[in-house]
């Protein structure tokens, strides 16, 4: 029904890397783009990301020079950094927990007891850590040995954990810059930036991290470097 709106939105998102110093973008396209963007689909509704909207034209005057001199984080009207939080996983998982068990009227059903064990339990069995590994060689352990004779999940330390909430995170970037698309603007995502420094500009925990930072804007033709062309269909796809 949707298939012809969506596919202009696939072909006219393009990363722009210069914008038109002429043209603003409202705040009320960042904000809708945003809340479209907390809709994603994330790992087990754990929603371990933020999403730092860089309003402040002084602030965003400061990401040229922690995103490398990008033109694209130069001459952005808006500017949002993606953030993953894996540190905040208690806080979600109580939250998920607390959101389902409110919802229960009486004697749990199997369906609900299910979902209770899953925030209650599996999820700080997969985030929980500790200095010395403990529980990282318990995840690896448990997978192995269920493994063995059934297809089973094969989840082990932070690198494991890292690459989820990022996962996850990248889902809701690419949601964002489909709305921007939608709403008739530009965007360019930028991974060339000190994440350092950009975590202490928005005073970040050391458990977070820098997804990626999205200029946003009016593109111009200068901002395309060339016709967009990807590796062909039947070297990617393979089908079964």
């Amino acid at each position: 029904m949707y298939s012809s709106e969506f596919q202009a939105i696939i072909d006219r998102r393009r990363s722009n890397r210069r914008f038109d110093p002429l043209v603003e973008v409202p705040d009320e396209v960042i904000k809708r783009s945003i809340e479209r963007a907390i809709l994603s689909p994330n790992s087990s509704n754990m929603q371990l990301w933020e999403f730092y909207w860089i309003k402040n034209e002084e602030e965003r005057k400061k990401y040229e020079a922690l995103c490398l001199g990008q033109s694209a984080a130069k001459t952005a009207k808006q500017i949002v950094v993606f953030v993953t939080r894996k540190d905040l996983w208690p806080q979600r998982a109580k939250w998920n927990y607390d959101r389902l068990k409110a919802g229960i009227k009486g004697e749990p059903s199997k369906l609900e007891k299910r979902g209770l064990d899953y925030y209650g339990k599996l999820m700080p069995l997969a985030y929980r850590s500790d200095i010395f590994g403990i529980f990282a060689l318990v995840r690896r352990c448990i997978s192995f040995f269920m493994g063995i004779s059934k297809p089973f999940i094969r989840f082990g330390g932070k690198a494991d954990q890292r690459i989820t909430v990022h996962k996850s995170c990248a889902l809701a970037a690419q949601t964002f810059m489909l709305s921007i698309a939608a709403e008739g603007f530009e965007s360019c995502p930028m991974e060339g930036f000190d994440q350092v420094r950009v975590k202490k500009a928005l005073n970040l925990p050391a458990g977070a991290e820098i997804n990626m930072i999205i200029g946003v804007g009016k593109g111009t033709e200068q901002g395309i470097w060339g016709p967009r062309f990807r590796v062909p269909y039947e070297e990617v796809v393979f089908e079964r």
